[in-house]
């Protein structure tokens, strides 16, 4: 079997599966082990099998089984799994996908250069770095290097492994609470799982992603909200089978407000996908028009000697004439569309992504840190000269993936430019700038759940387009997805005040169809409760 075998040959029991042609499926799914030799995925067909068997029996027999039900999911769960497992194996040793490269490599490569496990190694990083600032500057290199190589590997195992062993749970669980972890190495292993899910689905996973959600700082919990909602949305049909789920997601409800907090994600989810159309409305229409208008600008005379009454005058003519030749509308615009949430950095940054650190897979997801090698090494120079530009890299403007950008290319700008860059900065604007109260204000926006969650989708949505392997993913800002449609959430999501916002957001946006889906929708509906309408 070739590749695209493979993949239509699982697609094709998984279709059975969900359609309740169990005993198709099965027929199916054992022809598809004949070409994998793993005898453990073999032994729990043959289990499954026999279990299907006796449910037959038992019902020809008239036999009542109240558990029927129960067992019939078990035995479509089970099914699953093992098509799952089955064509990761057979790919394993067909495709080319770095994917498959690593999971190749996973079996003999061990995690990191020591005795230690990678969580004691990540736990001891801030104080091993602080002893460090005392040591000769090569021992700092060697503890970096060994966080760094620690988090790669660690990322890799993690996204190439399928499904969680019971111990690799409980590991998982031993990060979660740990207090000595740092929270950017709990941000990047949430990702790997993240990209672990959309490759294959795993329970145990998942309800770690919803302990995340639950019991983790902002950063992280974000991270997993995120994941949590494009698994669903890639597993529409699997997760119902699982009680485990809804369970969880009836009991999240009522301790926190997922229902709104979902929400804010498909609404931020629908900005994202209008990320091409807004960078295409920049370089062709905003841009042009401000360069033009700025241009026509050269020709007018400012009278630098003015009078005292000119002086005091709130309304210079030369702001009158920004007003008149529509530079200041187009600033309203992207200031609008910025306030929105809209992704409008896409088009500036997507040309700055070549830098060596995108070359590893796990740096798209790894929170802008100051402790980074590729940061550290730089910054210990002029740190007083760049305290404007770690206010603006601290501040939630940015999504992490542009902060390294915007880091690196200032600078790898030569030093006189950097120079005339900085003294462009009265120090008035930087004393204004820099001061507690508004560099407190930036930290708490930044600190916003609606700010976090949109800048990591910023982030996923330069990985899936931009990274040099981005062929070989499957790119979810491509695809429909309504949170709100899918039967695991519908009881918590299918509001009228919910799908009212959402209708009159597409309305805006002039997505006819799905404004009048959702009205549609909105019309036919019973009286629900009420919900917010704040989604961002």
């Amino acid at each position: 079997m070739n590749e695209q075998s493979i993949n239509e040959q699982h697609i094709y029991i998984l279709r059975l599966i969900h359609e309740k042609r169990l005993k198709e499926a099965l027929i199916q799914l054992e022809s598809y082990l004949w070409e994998c030799s793993d005898w453990n995925l073999r032994t729990r067909f043959e289990q499954i099998q026999t279990s299907y068997n006796y449910m037959l029996q038992y019902m020809q027999q008239g036999i009542e089984d109240p558990e029927r039900n129960k067992l019939y999911a078990n035995i479509q769960t089970e099914a699953l799994q093992i098509a799952d497992q089955t064509r990761l194996l057979l790919l394993d040793g067909r495709s080319s996908r770095y994917y498959h490269e690593c999971r190749r490599k996973r079996a003999g490569e061990a995690i990191g250069c020591s005795s230690a496990t990678p969580i004691q190694i990540l736990e001891t990083f801030n104080d091993n770095l602080a002893v460090s600032s005392v040591l000769p500057e090569h021992k700092q290199d060697e503890i970096l290097k060994q966080h760094e190589e620690t988090l790669k590997s660690l990322f890799v195992q993690t996204w190439t492994n399928s499904a969680w062993s019971s111990q690799e749970e409980g590991e998982a669980q031993a990060m979660l609470a740990s207090e000595l972890l740092p929270a950017n190495d709990l941000c990047l292993f949430t990702s790997a799982v993240t990209l672990s899910l959309l490759e294959c689905f795993d329970l145990r996973k998942l309800l770690w992603l919803m302990d995340v959600y639950q019991r983790s700082n902002v950063y992280a919990s974000q991270r997993a909200l995120v994941g949590i909602a494009f698994t669903f949305h890639r597993y529409t049909e699997s997760v119902v089978l699982y009680p485990e789920i809804k369970n969880r997601i009836e009991a999240l409800n009522e301790e926190m407000p997922i229902d709104e907090d979902l929400m804010r994600i498909q609404n931020q989810i629908l900005l994202s996908q209008d990320t091409e159309k807004i960078s295409k409305k920049m370089q062709e229409e905003i841009i042009p028009q401000m360069m033009k208008n700025v241009s026509s600008m050269r020709n007018f005379k400012f009278d630098l000697e003015e009078s005292d009454e000119e002086k005091d005058d709130q309304n210079p003519d030369w702001m009158d004439l920004i007003e008149q030749s529509g530079v200041s509308d187009k600033l309203r615009e992207m200031n609008e569309l910025q306030q929105e949430g809209a992704d409008v950095y896409m088009s500036t940054f997507s040309m700055l992504k070549g830098f060596p650190f995108f070359q590893e897979l796990h740096n798209w997801f790894y929170p802008f840190d100051n402790h980074h090698s590729s940061i550290i090494k730089q910054n210990k120079e002029e740190q007083k000269k760049d305290s404007f530009i770690e206010l603006i890299l601290q501040s939630g403007f940015f999504c992490n993936s542009d902060k390294y950008s915007l880091f690196f290319i200032i600078k790898n700008l030569p030093e006189s430019q950097r120079e005339m860059t900085f003294n462009q900065l009265t120090e008035q604007q930087m004393a204004d700038f820099a001061e507690q109260s508004q560099a407190e204000t930036l930290k708490k926006y930044a600190e916003r759940p609606s700010t976090v969650s949109r800048q990591y989708l910023h982030d996923l949505y330069r990985f899936f387009k931009l990274n040099r392997r981005k062929q070989e993913f499957r790119d979810v800002f491509t695809e429909k997805i309504e949170l709100y449609n899918l039967p695991i959430l519908k009881e918590v999501l299918y509001h009228t005040d919910y799908l009212l916002s959402l209708a009159n957001y597409h309305l805006k946006k002039e997505h006819w169809e799905e404004t009048v889906e959702l009205y549609q929708s909105t019309m036919t509906m019973d009286n629900q409760p009420q919900a917010t309408n704040e989604f961002y």
